[in-house]
């Protein structure tokens, strides 16, 4: 059993309470992991509808541990220490909050604000953002000492890394517990100074847009691509394998934000434009570069 899978005491210990504001794939797979820890999580959504289906994806995602054999708990102990809400007050109490909302920088402003708002002063909030600067961020909460990035990687549960993103005010115990909890969860830390797209996001989407202007010149199929990655060097998924599982939708949005601060080298390819605008985003529509069901990985 890995240590993904199995998080041990001496690994460190997780919050007691941990909100997540967003209970989509990313939102659902981080709760997901702190419950499996042992936290007690609750997942804030916008409406009853949205908090309905996190709560069955987390149900869903929960039972598939139970019968991989990743916790010796039962499924309904597990689904127990979940809860979903609507109102941000049920984050009161948390000793750790992290925003998993769209990549969209006035939404997670907003979503950030309100929970600061309920939360103790010693509580730690955190972003889940992939390429946002996370002093952009911290300039629109009243403690940004207690503010720092959590950056999860997608399908969390599978997941071994945790980028923690440091911004210019983040106090150093903070960092160090930050440290603490994703060794809690099973995971590794990389600890990363603020800048445009942090370290996996600004490497990964280079290689994305690369592979996906190599597509758009015909250099290549996007399986033979993805293979040259895969064989040559070692990369346990290709980049436009990558690229469906992340959402095209997702990497365009980064890619957008990288390119603003870092200059046309990040300049979103065409063919990725069009595919978003077609609604052809990767797995989560059936449709990417690859073709998807809903049982493929």
């Amino acid at each position: 059993m890995s240590a993904t899978d199995r998080p041990t005491r001496e690994q460190g210990r997780a919050p007691r309470r941990v909100g997540v504001i967003g209970g989509g794939r990313m939102g659902a797979g981080i709760a997901h992991a702190f419950v499996l820890a042992g936290a007690e999580v609750v997942v804030v959504e916008r409406d009853e509808q949205a908090a309905g289906e996190a709560s069955l994806r987390l149900v869903e995602s929960l039972r598939r541990s139970v019968e991989r054999g990743a916790t010796d708990r039962t499924a309904d102990e597990l689904i127990g220490g979940v809860s979903t809400a609507i109102a941000i007050a049920a984050l009161a109490g948390c000793g750790l909050v992290i925003e998993a909302v769209p990549e969209d920088r006035a939404l997670k402003l907003d979503a950030l604000g309100r929970a600061e708002a309920v939360l103790a002063p010693d509580a730690a909030l955190a972003t889940n953002t992939s390429s946002i600067s996370i002093d952009v961020l911290a300039a629109g909460v009243s403690r940004p000492e207690r503010f720092l990035g959590l950056h999860f990687f997608n399908p969390v549960p599978a997941s071994r890394l945790v980028e923690v993103v440091t911004g210019a005010a983040t106090a150093p115990d903070l960092v160090e517990r930050a440290r603490e909890w994703v060794e809690a969860l099973g995971r590794t830390a990389v600890i990363v100074r603020d800048s445009p797209g942090f370290a996996s996001s600004r490497l990964g989407v280079a290689l994305g847009l690369e592979a996906i202007r190599m597509l758009e010149e015909g250099v290549a199929t996007a399986a033979d691509i993805d293979a040259a990655m895969e064989l040559g060097y070692r990369h346990p998924v290709g980049p436009l394998r990558t690229t469906d599982l992340v959402g095209l939708d997702v990497r365009l949005g980064i890619a957008e934000e990288l390119h603003r601060e870092l200059g046309d080298r990040f300049a979103p390819p065409e063919l990725l434009r069009r595919l978003v605008a077609d609604e052809d985003l990767g797995r989560k529509s059936g449709r990417g570069f690859y073709e998807w069901s809903e049982h493929d990985d």
